[in-house]
C-alpha cells in the first residue's frame, strides 16, 4: 500500500510532463470507450434527438469532471482563491494561470470524444435526423407529413423494415454523416490552427509575466505538498513521544503501587522518553522545529495561523519565521508541554 500512495502521490504532482502524461492516459482511454461502446438510436421522434445529443455531450461532461478531478492543481487553485489574504496578497494573475492550465489539461479528453462521435456520425444522425427538411430529397414528395417523420425518425435503424433498403433512407443518412464529419474535421483544423498560432506567437511577447506566474504557480502547489508532508512528519512524532510517554507514565504508576516488586531490581527505572526540546541543539535528528510544537494547543494554533494568514514571501525579513514584533517565529515555538501559543505569540 505504501507503494501505491507514493505512485498516487507521484501523479499528483505539478510537474507538467506527468499533466500532459494523465492528459494522454485519459483520451486513449476515451478512444478505448467509444469504440467499446454499443450506440442504438431509439429510432422515435421524440427521443432521438435527446438520446442523440445526450451521448453527444454528457460522457465529455463526466470526462472533464474526471480531468479536474485527476489535476491537483485545480484543487490548489481553488484553495488559493479562497484562502483568506493574511501577510500574503493573492495575485490573479497567478489564479489566471492555474485556471488556464487546468482547462486545457481538462478538455483534452471530451474533445477527444466529441470529434470522435462527430467524425463517425452516429449520434449527429440520430439526433438530427428528424430536423432534416424533406423538400431537399424527392424521394419524399408522395408522402403525408406524418409518414415523413416517421420515416425520418426511423433513419438511423437501418434494419427497421420502413426504412429497409430505402434509397431515400441511405441519401439521408449520408447527408447528415457528410454534415457530420464536415463539422468535426472543421473542429479539428480550427484547433490545430490555434494551437500552431499559440505556439508560434508566444515568444514574440514578453515572456517576464509569464515565467513569473508560471513559477509561483508551481511555488504554491509545492509549499503545500511539502506543508502536508511536514504535518504528517509531526503527527507521527508527536503520536510516538505520546505513547512513550503513556507507557512510561504507567510503569511509573505501577511501580508506585507495589505492583512490579518482582521485577523491580531488573528494571529500576522507567525507559527514557524523548522531551519536548530533544533535538533542538542540533542533535542529528533533524526535528528541531517539529519538537518544539508539543502541545495540542499549540498544534491548532498553527494550523489556524497557516491557513487564516500565511506567512509573507520574503525569507530575509527578519531572524523569525514570520518577520514583524510578536511574529511567529522559532523561539516561540520552544515552551513548556500543556502551555497555550497564543501566550507566546502576537498573531
Amino acid at each position: 500500500m505504501e507503494k501505491f500512495r507514493v505512485l498516487f502521490q507521484h501523479f499528483q504532482s505539478s510537474s507538467e510532463s506527468v499533466m500532459n502524461g494523465i492528459c494522454l492516459l485519459l483520451a486513449a482511454v476515451t478512444v478505448k470507450l467509444y469504440s467499446s461502446f454499443d450506440f442504438n438510436c431509439p429510432c422515435l421522434a421524440r427521443y432521438n434527438a435527446l438520446y442523440g445529443l445526450g451521448l453527444l455531450l454528457t460522457p465529455p461532461l463526466a470526462l472533464f469532471l474526471c480531468g479536474l478531478l485527476a489535476n491537483r492543481q485545480s484543487v490548489v487553485m481553488v484553495e488559493e482563491w479562497c484562502r483568506p489574504v493574511g501577510h500574503r496578497r493573492k495575485d490573479p494573475g497567478i489564479i489566471r494561470y492555474m485556471c488556464s492550465s487546468v482547462l486545457q489539461r481538462a478538455l483534452a479528453a471530451p474533445l477527444v470524444w466529441i470529434l470522435l462521435a462527430l467524425l463517425d456520425g452516429k449520434c449527429f444522425v440520430c439526433a438530427f435526423s428528424s430536423s432534416v427538411d424533406p423538400e431537399k430529397f424527392l424521394d419524399f414528395a408522395n408522402m403525408t407529413p406524418s409518414q415523413v417523420q416517421l420515416f425520418l425518425a426511423k433513419v438511423p435503424c437501418k434494419e427497421d423494415e420502413l426504412v429497409r433498403d430505402s434509397p431515400a433512407r441511405k441519401a439521408v443518412s449520408r447527408y447528415l454523416r457528410c454534415l457530420s464529419q464536415a463539422i468535426g474535421w472543421s473542429i479539428t483544423l480550427l484547433l490545430i490552427i490555434l494551437a500552431f498560432l499559440g505556439r508560434c506567437l508566444r515568444p514574440c511577447f514578453d515572456q517576464t509575466v509569464f515565467l513569473q506566474r508560471r513559477y509561483w504557480s508551481n511555488y504554491v502547489d509545492l509549499e503545500q505538498k511539502l506543508f502536508d508532508e511536514t504535518c504528517c512528519e509531526h503527527a507521527r512524532d508527536f503520536a510516538h513521544r505520546c505513547v512513550l510517554h503513556f507507557f512510561a507514565n504507567m510503569q511509573s504508576e505501577m511501580r508506585a503501587r507495589g505492583l512490579r516488586r518482582d521485577t523491580a531490581d531488573r528494571d529500576p527505572e522507567p525507559p527514557e522518553t524523548p522531551g519536548p526540546h530533544d533535538g533542538l541543539d542540533g542533535g542529528g535528528s533533524g526535528k528541531a522545529h517539529l519538537r518544539a510544537v508539543c502541545s495540542r494547543e499549540q498544534v491548532d494554533r498553527l494550523l489556524s495561523t497557516w491557513y487564516s494568514s500565511k506567512p509573507p514571501l520574503d525569507l530575509l525579513a527578519s531572524p523569525g519565521i514570520w518577520g514583524g514584533r510578536g511574529g511567529l517565529n522559532h523561539r516561540a515555538l520552544t515552551v513548556a508541554p500543556g502551555t497555550r501559543l497564543s501566550q507566546h505569540t502576537g498573531v
